[in-house]
């Protein structure tokens, strides 16, 4: 027996991480590594290497399962031979999906509200319809489940989700309202008039809107207070979207032009001519590099965001009135009853489209891809439908930031961190890695300025050394005890007229003295007597 039995055997070596499983790993971690090789506490070092370790461990474990679990790549059509992916019909496509995918394909016919606009929520479980004519509903869509439907009986333009499901805005014939998820009226937005787009920025909590009057409004959902709001002087807007990456505002404009938009600039910060005529949709990619404008001249432009310059552009058979841009890239463009879907679009111009398809129900009038689905949800005059569009999803979400599988105590928990985590109006910039930079002057400014701020505090000392010696100084002038005496001796001086008045109108000689001698001599009280035995005297 070549070991004994029950020795100690040392514990197995940590095997090395390749760089791939690092790289795999990289992206659950949450916040910077702690640096412990300065830290003097060796009980703290240790704590911290030992906290260190178990979040390895656990960033190590959940790559595992990232790799077992989720899809390395995305869906997407593939065509064999001389097929073509946009020669595919919806009905080829639900019939060779899943069978959870094919029920996600939908129409409802709804031609006497119509036309109507939508929106989804973050996490894309919710679905919000409005049509034209007042007709507002709520659904739980990926469920087939109606949460609310309300008739306002009222011209509807717009709509938009707030924070949550929980509560929704609508942009109706003057005044833009605020609901909630049974479809009760919350608030009356009176100071937001003739609105005909919204917009919602939820690490903001503002509600922007633009209409009819060409103003543009930040309105802060927490507090119910106008943050701001921006005359663009422009005429009408009726194209709005905003760039996710940094919360800027995108508005076009009837004679061309494309402007961005902070709350702290009255101004535009970014004025781009973009169409030879009107500009009629705009859509940003989530990451804020790409902006895709279309107007009335039937052009589809790419233009780059970081450089302000078109990429590429397209031509449309007639002038495209709506588009979008999904999580992974693809762009969609509508015009009349036609939808065409672009794939890689954005980096590089494309012969042929990705997908097409073709309204059977009514004309276009607005569509937004559902996040984390291949979805896209279109809302035209005859009700709302929807097309399976593979691999225009992110297929893994992060339940930090949406989850579609969140329980009511976990949206509670949600709502309060994000009205913690709260981002003020100012930080809404071009360049939001500049926020947490230190500007730098050069050091012959830095030079100067110290210069005279030193020569300033000299000539202030100077001054105040000067006015010292001028003043006279005079001692025990000023001693509180001197003070309070000649307190007390204005008030003796104040009330001795009052007191020499009383003397006189009782008969009493203001002479102090006077009437007690009167009463001793009238007494008979001989003048050396004291005054303490002058009561032996009286008769």
């Amino acid at each position: 027996m070549d070991e004994q039995e029950g020795a100690v055997q040392p514990a197995p070596k940590r095997q090395k991480s390749s760089s791939g499983d690092v790289s795999r790993a990289a992206k659950f971690r949450r916040g910077p590594e702690v640096a412990t090789r300065r830290i003097e506490d060796k009980k703290l070092k240790g704590k911290l290497r030992y906290t260190e370790r178990l979040v390895g461990e656990a960033q190590a474990a959940a790559a595992k399962v990232d790799e077992w679990l989720l899809p390395a790549e995305p869906g997407e059509l593939e065509a064999e031979g001389m097929e073509r992916t946009w020669r595919f019909s919806q009905a080829e496509i639900v019939d060779a999906g899943e069978a959870g995918a094919a029920r996600k394909a939908f129409d409802l016919s709804l031609p006497q509200l119509g036309p109507y606009s939508l929106d989804f929520t973050r996490s894309g479980r919710h679905m919000l319809l409005a049509g034209r004519k007042g007709h507002l509903a709520l659904m739980d869509w990926q469920r087939s489940r109606l949460v609310c439907e309300v008739q306002v009986r009222e011209t509807t333009h717009d709509v938009t989700f707030l924070h949550n499901e929980q509560f929704f805005a609508a942009a109706q014939k003057k005044y833009t309202y605020i609901y909630d998820k049974r479809g009760l009226e919350v608030h009356c937005l009176k100071d937001t008039t003739e609105a005909t787009r919204l917009q919602f920025l939820p690490h903001h909590f503002l509600l922007c809107s633009v209409g009819a009057t060409g103003v543009l409004r930040y309105q802060d959902t927490s507090t119910g207070r106008i943050v701001t709001q921006h005359r663009t002087k422009q005429g009408p807007c009726d194209a709005l979207c905003q760039n996710p990456w940094n919360g800027v505002l995108c508005l076009g404009h009837g004679n061309g032009t494309v402007t961005l938009w902070t709350p702290n600039v009255s101004t535009p910060v970014v004025s781009m001519l973009c169409h030879h005529g009107p500009v009629r949709a705009l859509a940003a990619d989530g990451q804020g590099r790409h902006l895709v404008t279309t107007g009335a001249d039937g052009q589809v432009k790419v233009w780059d965001l970081r450089m302000f310059r078109p990429l590429h552009a397209y031509f449309s058979p007639s002038p495209a009135e709506w588009c979008d841009i999904s999580q992974r890239g693809l762009l969609a463009v509508g015009y009349g009853r036609r939808i065409q879907v672009w794939k890689d679009a954005l980096s590089s111009k494309q012969q042929s489209p990705y997908m097409t398809h073709t309204l059977a129900g009514g004309t276009l009038s607005d569509f937004r891809f559902c996040p984390y689905e291949d979805v896209l949800g279109i809302g035209h005059s005859g009700g709302v439908s929807t097309m399976l569009v593979p691999g225009a999803g992110e297929p893994n979400y992060d339940s930090f930031v949406a989850d579609p599988f969140q329980t009511r105590k976990q949206r509670r928990e949600a709502e309060v961190h994000q009205l913690l985590d709260k981002l003020q109006p100012e930080m809404i910039v071009l360049d939001p890695t500049a926020i947490g930079q230190v500007v730098r002057e050069p050091r012959e400014v830095q030079r100067e300025k110290q210069a005279a701020a030193e020569a300033a505090n000299r000539a202030r000392l100077a001054e105040q050394q000067q006015k010292n010696e001028e003043k006279k100084r005079m001692k025990g002038k000023n001693k509180p005890t001197r003070r309070q005496r000649k307190k007390q001796a204005n008030i003796v001086e104040e009330k001795l007229p009052a007191m020499k008045q009383r003397m006189r109108e009782q008969g009493v000689s203001a002479e102090f003295g006077h009437k007690h001698k009167a009463a001793r001599e009238e007494a008979g009280v001989p003048a050396e007597v004291p005054r303490a035995l002058h009561r032996f005297f009286k008769k």
